[in-house]
């Protein structure tokens, strides 16, 4: 059982959103059978996670089978302890997204249930594919369900953002499948764990693709279309899911795999990452919407989690990979909770909005509580995370970490910018004077990701001391 537990993971989304695909349901029906489908998924995550001996090194739960055998592919799967914490975060929120969806109702939801569980079952594969062949499928396989969801379920300017969404994440998917058809016959292998090379080309193909999905600056130009124009629910997975997947590329293959390329050229990412922090601060600042200054900080907040990789020790990496975990919960929640006011505002606008808090103590204390951990003030998990981050960086040189103690004060003025134009100040010429509080279904969606961020603050240990990389 142990060693198909990986595969169930993967399985499992994909064969309901088959079922939900092909079976003639009714919109209340195919709803419940994802949501249903996606709780299980939580649950055989959960039955890992008690499973996993993370005093062991080592992939566990693996599963290799021969795919071609002249080109040395194979169907192998399995989970390193960071990975892990990656696929936890990644099926919590796609959970979180499914319900939001099911319980604000979408056209042919058959179509949109079946896309959300492809979905997940694509990322899962990302996270945990120990073939390189087949994490470029898996890869290109979660992007799929994105062009859809963005191109037929998005805003007014949904096909601007699909072809922008597009056209970066293809210029970069050619660079990897270059980057990967190249290592590979240096090799002979695709087996990610026998991989390493010293060529410095190839290693900027990998990046190059990673830094458009995560994105970093300057790579970035499909964000804010992207961020604005899909639903809630989709804004929510690609700023709190699909952007680790980059982040989880980064580390298990381009620095994992190149050790010397990314040494060499470790100045240049660090200033690359840092420039999208402080871009990205900035911007979230100036930001006119609430999705806006969500989007830009997920910017700044993957340069951030990027600086801690390329720290190149094991104080940045366990940083990144806590605030991967953060951030992915972080920026899920808030999407949500902007999708709620949205629903009872139409508007994301700062100027149309204010004086939310009034008679509206839910939405107050949630939006409150998730902006307060994102400030990353002491005691909060982000805190730890971004610690451990200019710690590990700070043993590169110590003007990095000046960048990020900066950045990081930047955030905490946009964040609290944000709480202030929603929740207080005078009241907006969209907000309805009736006081329209969360539902319990909208509390049922985001209380457990506001939870699990509280959990992590009490025992953030429970992520840092639980980690294997190799």
């Amino acid at each position: 059982m142990n060693d198909w537990l990986t595969t169930i993971l993967i399985l499992l989304p994909l064969a309901a959103a088959l079922v939900v695909w092909l079976l003639p349901w009714s919109s209340q029906t195919a709803g419940s059978l994802a949501l249903l489908a996606a709780l299980a998924e939580v649950g055989v995550w959960i039955n890992a996670l008690t499973r996993f001996d993370f005093g062991a090194p080592g992939i566990q739960f693996d599963q290799q089978r021969t795919w071609f055998d002249d080109l040395g592919v194979s169907y192998y799967v399995g989970l390193l302890g960071f990975s892990l914490w990656l696929v936890g975060m990644a099926v919590v929120v796609m959970a979180a997204a499914i319900a939001y969806a099911f319980w604000t109702g979408r056209e042919r939801p058959r179509a949109y249930f079946g896309l959300m569980l492809f979905l997940t079952g694509a990322v899962v594969g990302v996270f945990s594919a120990q073939d390189l062949l087949l994490f470029y499928v898996f890869f290109e396989a979660m992007l799929i369900p994105l062009y859809v969801l963005v191109g037929v379920w998005g805003g007014a300017g949904r096909l601007t953002a699909t072809i922008k969404f597009i056209i970066y994440t293809m210029a970069g998917s050619l660079l990897m499948l270059a980057a990967i058809v190249a290592l590979g016959l240096q090799a002979g292998t695709f087996d990610l764990t026998a991989l390493e090379s010293e060529n410095d080309w190839i290693f900027l193909g990998f990046v190059a693709a990673f830094a458009v999905k995560a994105p970093l600056f300057p790579l970035h130009g499909w964000l804010p279309d992207a961020y604005r124009e899909s639903s809630p629910e989709v804004a929510a997975v690609l700023s709190g899911v699909v952007s680790k997947a980059a982040g989880f590329g980064f580390l298990y293959i381009a620095i994992f795999r190149f050790p010397e390329p990314a040494n060499d050229l470790q100045p240049l990412l660090l200033a690359l990452a840092a420039a999208s922090l402080v871009y990205g601060s900035i911007v979230a600042f100036r930001a006119p919407d609430v999705r806006g200054v969500i989007a830009y900080s997920s910017l700044a907040q993957m340069g951030l989690i990027t600086i801690g990789l390329f720290a190149l020790n094991d104080l940045g990496r366990t940083g990144a990979v806590l605030q991967m975990v953060n951030h992915g919960l972080i920026s899920a929640a808030l999407f949500l909770l902007a999708g709620t006011i949205e629903r009872r505002t139409a508007t994301g606008d700062f100027d149309r909005l204010g004086g939310m808090a009034r008679g509206r103590p839910a939405l107050a204390t949630l939006l409150l509580t998730i902006g307060v951990i994102a400030l990353a003030v002491p005691g909060s998990t982000a805190f730890a995370g971004e610690f451990l981050i200019l710690a590990g960086v700070f043993d590169q040189g110590w003007g990095w970490a000046v960048v990020g103690a900066v950045a990081i004060v930047l955030a905490a003025m946009y964040m609290l910018r944000l709480i202030s134009a929603v929740l207080h100040q005078q009241v907006g010429s969209s907000v309805p004077a009736e006081a329209l509080d969360l539902r319990p279904a909208e509390l049922a969606i985001v209380v457990p990701l506001v939870g699990s961020l509280l959990a992590l603050s009490v025992w953030p240990a429970a992520v840092t001391d639980h980690l294997t990389f190799l």
